[in-house]
């Protein structure tokens, strides 16, 4: 679809390319870790690597739109792989790499450089939609003096 296309780096892929494939969790199953959909919200880069001991450091540009969900120890998914913010700064944020993520995604073969999918926290882009809703709301409101939610 066009809108894959244009949210995603899935049109850059060439055959072979290595890609995550997670299954959803049950809805009726035991929900432990991060509320991911699958959706890509746009795209980063991966701007450095440094390995540690027994994990890797890796930082990732993020769009300037997308940067006001992107918070420390929220989560987020890296091309299908959800992780958890260790953080931010102006225009990136960083991810701890354990060994089991490095060796089962593409997480661990991606190099300096190259363009990830991002999908950041969907209850962050909810919670802001209803604040802009009730902000606009009081607004409208006939004889209200607020104007906006403070």
């Amino acid at each position: 679809m066009a809108e894959t296309l244009a949210r995603s780096g899935l049109g850059r892929l060439k055959p072979g390319t290595r890609v995550n494939l997670e299954r959803a969790v049950s809805a009726r199953g035991r929900m432990s870790g991060h509320i991911v959909q699958g959706h890509v919200d746009g795209t980063g880069e991966i701007l450095a690597r440094t390995p540690g001991d027994r994990w890797e450091i890796v930082r990732i540009s993020v769009p300037e739109r997308l940067a006001r969900y992107v918070v420390e120890k929220g989560s987020i998914a890296v091309d299908g792989t959800s992780l958890t913010v260790s953080a931010t700064g102006p225009g990136f944020f960083e991810i701890g790499l354990i060994p089991t993520t490095l060796a089962t995604t593409v997480l661990g073969f991606l190099p300096v450089g190259q363009e990830v999918n991002l999908e950041v926290d969907v209850i962050a882009k909810y919670v802001e939609s209803l604040l802009a809703a009730k902000s606009d709301q009081t607004a409208a409101a006939p004889g209200s003096t607020e104007g906006a939610l403070r």
